[in-house]
């Protein structure tokens, strides 16, 4: 079983994700992948912005997307690279297996899983 995901913690490895990194947007959430030559396990970053709702809102879509995360990596492992989920205001209300394929299709089209 792989590692569970390390966090990005600093604003500027959000940025670094944001400014070189490959991009999927998805109806559930936008994924931004950058690969890291270190070799190590992946990092995972959440961000919602105020746009979504207020801090309740935000948690709940927050504790969503990590929680997608946790499975989609738990079954297909990812190495080596900081991944960056966005929430949008759709988040919240999609069927959560819905977000789980949000998650896969956007982790395939950025080439993070094969």
């Amino acid at each position: 079983m792989a590692p569970a995901p390390q966090r990005l913690k600093r604003r500027a490895e959000f940025l670094r994700a944001a400014a070189s990194g490959r991009k999927a947007a998805e109806p559930g959430l936008v994924l931004q992948v950058r690969a890291r030559p270190d070799g190590g396990p992946a990092r995972l970053g959440l961000t919602v912005t105020k746009k979504v709702g207020n801090a309740v809102v935000r948690n709940r879509t927050r504790r969503r997307l990590r929680e997608a995360a946790r499975i989609v990596l738990a079954s297909s492992p990812v190495e080596a690279m900081d991944l960056v989920l966005i929430g949008r205001d759709a988040t919240r209300a999609r069927p959560f297996a819905a977000l789980l394929g949000d998650l896969r299709r956007a982790l395939a089209r950025t080439g993070a899983l094969p």
